[in-house]
Formats: structure tokens, sequence, C-alpha cells
């Protein structure tokens, strides 16, 4: 079983559900109290053991090269004023040489479509994917927690969290097959089921470990939902050849691709926020008196 090293974040998409601030800005940008909601992803990552990031882009998304790059003349500027501190934030922050890599998806044919555009990069090795528009709030970070399970399962592993029965229609859930304590053997997906008929209450969340023979799948996937290349479809397929589990992480998810998850993450943050949080928390009580 090969170490998970590599991750793939697909950063292509428009952003429709929180426009009009994406037309100009990436989705994955938006900040999040002091950062973009990206860098969140990028850490959950690091902790996990993560080495090398594949970002699919596409058009108007230059934003995200030029944050993860250096930037001389603000970092001469913050030497020369002594504002050490900051620079040395920001120098964390920078990615090593060689660490990251940048590929395109020139249309867009949907989410299994640019998770393909990774593959030379990706080759024969497994690799996570981190949907970045989802924020996991955890501890122990949501992707470190799936790759302690990984190291003892191999196979693929798929993050869930339990959402009421009422609102499984609105998610992919999972069919369990049996389960010990939080890692759970999968039979199978459904996508948004009536929730009479749901097999479970366990949503997946938008974090995966995958191994590299999903490519192979992708590369000849037909169009599925809304005419475009599925992820969950290649993944069904790939579960008659492979083990499939699924890990129930301790955290909060946010979907930062919607208006109102966007606000409850950085409300969330800026709570716990170590510089600003106790101001923050007085804020939102009063507001909420209000």
């Amino acid at each position: 079983m090969k170490k998970l090293r590599k991750a793939v974040l697909p950063v292509a998409g428009f952003g429709t559900r929180v426009l009009p601030a994406t037309k100009t800005i990436p989705k994955e940008m938006l900040p999040v109290v002091d950062r973009p909601a990206l860098q969140y992803v990028v850490d959950e990552a690091r902790e996990a053991g993560i080495e090398h990031f594949v970002f699919v882009t596409g058009r108007n998304k230059g934003a995200i090269e030029d944050y993860f790059d250096r930037a001389y003349e603000l970092e001469y500027s913050l030497k020369a004023k002594g504002k050490t501190e900051i620079y040395d934030a920001l120098d964390r922050d920078t990615p090593k040489a060689g660490t990251m890599s940048f590929v395109r998806q020139q249309s867009a044919l949907g989410l299994g479509h640019a998770i393909w555009c990774a593959r030379d990069v990706i080759g024969d090795d497994p690799f996570a994917i981190l949907l970045p528009d989802v924020l996991v709030k955890a501890e122990t970070s949501c992707l470190a927690q799936m790759v302690e399970a990984y190291n003892k399962v191999g196979g693929n592993v798929i993050a869930v969290d339990a959402v009421p029965q009422e609102r499984v229609s609105s998610y992919g859930v999972i069919a369990p097959k049996s389960r010990e304590g939080r890692l759970i053997e999968m039979s199978g997906m459904v996508e948004k089921p009536p929730a009479a008929e749901a097999p479970s209450n366990l949503k997946i969340t938008g974090r995966y470990i995958l191994q590299p023979e999903i490519m192979d799948i992708l590369k000849d996937q037909e169009a599925g939902a809304g005419g475009e290349i599925q992820l969950t479809d290649a993944m069904a397929t790939l579960m008659n050849q492979q083990a499939f589990h699924a890990y129930e992480y301790k955290g909060q998810d946010y979907d930062c691709g919607s208006k109102i998850g966007y606000f409850e993450a950085v409300l969330a943050y800026a709570r716990d926020h170590e510089e600003i949080g106790a101001e923050a928390l007085e804020m939102i009580k009063r507001f909420g008196n209000q």
C-alpha cells in the first residue's frame, strides 16, 4: 500500500451560488476572517501529510496561483518596516518550490472530468480529493482522520457525517454494509434519495482518498446527472473492483459555496480566532439579542 502524498483540489468552478462576489474573485479566494477559504483546505491537507497539491483551474483563476507564489515587493516592505510577525506568518504559508502543480480544465464538463485532468501528475499513486468550497473545522483535520483509517484498511475512503433524516434528499449518502466504530464498509452510494428510501443518513462530505485506477474509469465515463461527467458514477464502477470504506469524521463542515454556508463559516472561524475570538463572540451575542 503506497503512502498518500498527493491531493487534487478542483478549483475551476464559477461559484454561481455566491454571485456577484465571484464575478471577479474566485470563490475559493473569498476571505474567511483573515485568509482565503482555500488556505484552510490546504492547511487541512498539510496536517494529513500531503506533500504535493494539484490544482485543477479554469479561466480567471490566476489569483489562486498568485496567492501561493512569493510576493517579493510585499515581503521586502514588511521586512523594511520591521513587521516581522506578519512576514513570518506569510512565509509559513508559502509552499516550498515544486510542491504545487496547476492544470487546466478548459471546459466545465463536471467534477469527474476535473479530477481526470490531473491524471498525469497523479500517475500511479493514490490521491486525496478535497472540494475547496467545503471547510471542515476539526480538532484533528478531517483528512488526517481519514489517512489514519486509510493506513489501516487501504483501498478507497470517503468522509461522511450524519444529517437529520428529513434532509438526506439534499445530499449524496452511502449505503453501509458493516461498521466498526467510525469506519464503515460501503456497499453503495445514492445521490439525493427520498428520505423514506435512503439507505442511511450519512452524507458524503467532499473529502475522498481514491486509488489511481479511478482515472482509467473516468477516461471513458459517460456524462451523467446534469449532462456532466460525475465522480460518483466512476466511484460506483470502481466499487465493483476495490474496497470502499466511509469514515464518519469528528468535526463540523461548512458549505462555502452557498451564501448562508459561507456566512456561517465566517462566524465559526471568527469566534475561535486566537486574536479576535473573544470580541467576535461578544459581537455575535450582541446581534443575537437585537
